[in-house]
């Protein structure tokens, strides 16, 4: 360090730069013995060498934590939304049927539960996203595997909304839905004929169904048009013998090759009517001798009638929510009356 003639270093000195001129003969004495306490003491050998090794690694040091918290920062960023996108997809599931195909299958970032029934950290060291997700799991593990299934894929109960299975399934489409049949039993003793309408997934790709279709009915021969009507069945109407309509539901996921039913009941309101055929009947005629015949004096041609039922009938369709799957199933001697339908059912 190199010194004024004063004995102060270059440009310290009472009228230097630094404004020392302010400091007083104590203070500038004190400074000149600090200064002349320090000015032999030379860095040791390597020293320069040190630094210029120290220096750059301690930068990398810096950038490689600065990555790091980066990282971390960005880890954080996509892991808590993933985890509450998935929390807020695992809703209340009532329905029997969604056992097997509704575990939590989304996870992937680590969360569960230890074995003491804690809740375990996701992986990364985010221990708060995982503890949050825990706590969601807790709430919607209630709900999961209760009830059977039918061989008809997972469905939704009744009134509810759509489960996390059905939504990872997409809507069947019209090239899905086919090999629609029906069937028809023989009226019972109050004349209600009952029926059921299936519908198969055709194709390989799982799909979920969300809807029983439509159901229709047309009146054929003497059935009177204004008097068919068609209704959802529901507890307490005329088809005692359809099932609960708590047995229905909302969606199914149909698996390859599974079907869904939908079942129907013919009430009639009125028998067909009766109708009367005119049918010739001779009467006793004379001859008169050219050839010809005269009818008796006092006497007019009369009519015979036969009586016989109307012949009517309701044609009862059913066709996929998609409209590429139609069943029909006649119903005979019926001229009044209405087709009561059940929504989606698992095949049995």
């Amino acid at each position: 360090m190199s010194h004024g003639p004063n004995g102060q270093p270059d440009g310290q000195g009472p009228e230097g730069p630094d404004g020392l001129d302010v400091l007083g003969s104590d203070e500038l004495a004190l400074r000149r013995l600090l200064h002349q306490a320090v000015q032999e003491i030379e860095p040791a050998d390597g020293t320069l060498d040190h630094l210029r090794r120290a220096v750059p690694a301690r930068r990398a040091r810096k950038r490689q934590a600065m990555v790091g918290m980066a990282a971390a920062a960005l880890f954080i960023g996509t892991a808590v939304p993933a985890l509450v996108h998935v929390s807020n997809s695992t809703g209340s599931n009532p329905d029997p049927s969604i056992a097997g195909s509704s575990s939590h299958a989304q996870g992937g970032q680590g969360e569960g539960k230890s074995p003491d029934g804690g809740d375990g950290k996701a992986a990364g060291g985010s221990s708060g996203a995982s503890n949050g997700k825990g706590k969601d799991d807790q709430k919607d593990t209630p709900d999961q595997g209760k009830g059977n299934d039918k061989g008809s894929g997972a469905a939704t109960g009744g009134g509810t909304d759509p489960t996390p299975s059905a939504e990872t399934a997409t809507a069947c489409t019209a090239a899905q839905l086919g090999g629609a049949t029906s069937a028809i039993a023989d009226p019972d003793s109050t004349g209600a004929v009952y029926g059921s309408f299936t519908v198969s997934n055709v194709s390989t790709v799982t799909c979920t169904v969300t809807s029983a279709g439509t159901v229709g009915a047309t009146a054929q021969g003497a059935a009177d048009p204004a008097k068919i009507g068609v209704a959802t069945h529901v507890p307490g109407d005329a088809a005692t013998g359809l099932p609960d309509p708590s047995t229905e539901v909302t969606s199914m996921v149909l698996q390859p090759g599974a079907s869904y039913v939908v079942k129907f009941a013919w009430v009639p309101s009125e028998t067909c009517p009766t109708v009367s055929e005119p049918s010739p009947d001779p009467s006793p005629t004379e001859g008169t001798g050219d050839g010809t015949t005269s009818e008796p004096e006092g006497t007019t041609p009369q009519l015979a009638t036969e009586e016989g039922v109307a012949d009517g009938s309701v044609v009862v369709s059913n066709t996929a929510e998609t409209g590429s799957a139609t069943a029909t199933a006649t119903v005979s001697n019926a001229c009044a009356g209405t087709v009561y339908h059940t929504g989606i059912l698992a095949a049995s």
